[in-house]
């Protein structure tokens, strides 16, 4: 992103997909019947707008740590406010460090060591790119493709989430990877 690319109105629509992957995966099962993950992201983006004039950033990395930042208190704050728990400080910490593991593993799946600047850029729409494809996935094989790759979820466990056997997981995964691959082929 360049230094200014911030100020016009695209740049929510370029992390949108990306910080709702992120609340997915970070939002507790139990209060997805109360709360959705694109609530979460729609505030966080609102307070991002709202606050763009003090992001220091010039690159995309950087605004999606700051996103990253701002979706982590929101859902802290969620949490809190379904009745979770008392605030606890520990838990907003927690929180956040397991959105930017989530993160990191997202970045990592797609890439191996890239350090040019050009690599980091072409990373980092990927990862965009990564997350839109993942919405247009049939939710069960997106849920089941995120527990495996991003939180690192057996078969069984991915099973037991969904409700499913084994071999119904296994071939969930199967196939939402398939439409993934494909899904990705299309935007090359």
């Amino acid at each position: 992103m360049a230094s200014d690319a911030h100020t016009d109105d695209q740049w929510p629509d370029q992390f949108r997909s990306y910080l709702r992957l992120l609340a997915r995966m970070q939002l507790d099962e139990r209060l997805r019947s109360k709360l959705d993950p694109s609530d979460i992201v729609q505030q966080t983006l609102l307070q991002a707008h709202l606050a763009i004039g003090d992001f220091r950033g010039k690159t995309d990395a950087e605004m999606a740590a700051w996103l990253r930042q701002i979706l982590a208190h929101n859902l802290a704050h969620a949490v809190r406010d379904f009745g979770r728990g008392k605030r606890n400080v520990n838990r907003e910490r927690s929180l956040q460090a397991a959105v930017d593991a989530s993160s990191a593993r997202l970045e990592a799946w797609l890439a191996a060591e890239q350090s040019s600047p050009s690599q980091q850029a072409q990373r980092n729409e990927r990862v965009r790119e990564l997350c839109v494809a993942l919405e247009q996935l049939p939710d069960a094989q997106r849920e089941a493709v995120q527990l495996h790759y991003w939180q690192a979820c057996t078969l069984a466990e991915i099973a037991e989430r969904l409700d499913r056997t084994p071999a119904a997981a296994a071939g969930l995964l199967k196939r939402g990877m398939r439409k993934l691959r494909e899904l990705m082929v299309e935007k090359q």
